[in-house]
This record gives C-alpha cells, sequence and structure tokens, in this order.
C-alpha cells in the first residue's frame, strides 16, 4: 500500500514533457542506429521524399505503386496449409497505354515488344507465384516490371555500312576456310586408303 503513491509519481514523472526533455528523446523505442543517432547535427531533412519523374530520362528504376492494380491470391503448388490460409499469389497489372509515368517512347517500345502480353483491355499482367511469401512474389513482379522497361529504353546502334562490310567479308572468309579444311581431311582420308589392284 505504500507504494502505491510512489508509482503515482513515477507515472506522473514519466508522462510529464520535463522527463522526455531530460531524456532528449521520446518514449518509443529507437533504434541505436538511427539517422538522429547517427547524424545529431545534420541539418538535413532526414526523410527520403519520392523521386520526382524528369521526362527527359528514359527510366530510372522508380515504379510508383499506387499507379499499379495489385492483387493477392492462393497460390497453387507444394506448401502444405500454408497455401490455403495466406494468398501468396500476386498479380501485377497497369494499363499499358494510359501508363504516363512512363517516358512515351518507352512506352510505345513496351507497347511493341509486350503485344502478345496485353489482356483484351490494353492490361499488362506480370504474375509470382515462385515463393511462399507474399511480400517476396510482390518484389519478384517489381522487379521483372522494372527488367522490361529497361529492355524497352536501351535503343540498339544501327552498325554503319563500313562495319556491315567488314562482318560480310570475316563471315566470307571463314566459310572459305570452313570449306578449304574439309578438303584437306578429305584428301587425308583418301591418302589412308589400301591402293587398289587392277587385274588385267
Amino acid at each position: 500500500m505504500a507504494f502505491a503513491p510512489l508509482r503515482l509519481s513515477v507515472l506522473k514523472l514519466l508522462q510529464s514533457a520535463s522527463y522526455t526533455t531530460l531524456l532528449k528523446r521520446p518514449l518509443a523505442y529507437k533504434s541505436s542506429i538511427s539517422l538522429e543517432t547517427l547524424y545529431p547535427n545534420s541539418s538535413l531533412k532526414l526523410t527520403t521524399p519520392p523521386p520526382t519523374i524528369d521526362l527527359n530520362e528514359k527510366f530510372s528504376g522508380y515504379i510508383p505503386i499506387e499507379k499499379l492494380d495489385i492483387t493477392y491470391s492462393a497460390s497453387s503448388g507444394p506448401g502444405g496449409q500454408n497455401v490455403n490460409k495466406v494468398h501468396t499469389k500476386v498479380d501485377l497489372r497497369f494499363k499499358l497505354s494510359e501508363a504516363d509515368w512512363l517516358h512515351p517512347d518507352v512506352r510505345q517500345k513496351m507497347l511493341e515488344l509486350y503485344n502478345n502480353k496485353l489482356s483484351k483491355e490494353g492490361y499488362l499482367i506480370i504474375r509470382s507465384d515462385i515463393t511462399r511469401s507474399q511480400q517476396m512474389n510482390l518484389a519478384d513482379c517489381m522487379q521483372k516490371l522494372r527488367n522490361m522497361i529497361r529492355y524497352a529504353s536501351v535503343t540498339k546502334r544501327q552498325p554503319s555500312p563500313e562495319t556491315e562490310e567488314r562482318i560480310r567479308q570475316r563471315h566470307l572468309k571463314a566459310a572459305r576456310l570452313r570449306v578449304a579444311v574439309k578438303r584437306d581431311e578429305s584428301v587425308k582420308r583418301s591418302l589412308r586408303r589400301p591402293p587398289t589392284f587392277i587385274d588385267l
């Protein structure tokens, strides 16, 4: 009974603002490697805003997840009771023709490259159920989409006429050398045969 007033006074001290300023931190848990601890005198903003999309840059690697339609469903294959309880399969889709977060050239190239992957409504659908983790499958879908965008954003260089002629000459030389080697092997095989005698 004697400890009840002491407990109340400790609680009041903990809830007071003077105690939090004494500790120089809020009462919530904070890691010892947090940014405020590592850089205590930094004048920089320690929160990272989403990157701004530069239309002059083809693809920076940033995909706005709020503009994607992501659904989860039950996965197939082995996995025990977990596949019946947790929806781990991920379907990621978005309308490719209306994706304003993509560079127009990249969007047009993707429409040409992945025309057979589009649905009737024009949605590009990417699925993943390779793991039993929902977040890992979502990360796999995002990586697939990122690879598709990067592949479409690369412009292939056309070789000059001089380079094409040089390549043609190399192929012609290789073909002639191959025929010469075959001819030499044929001569060697013919010399290994025993001589044939003709009866007169």
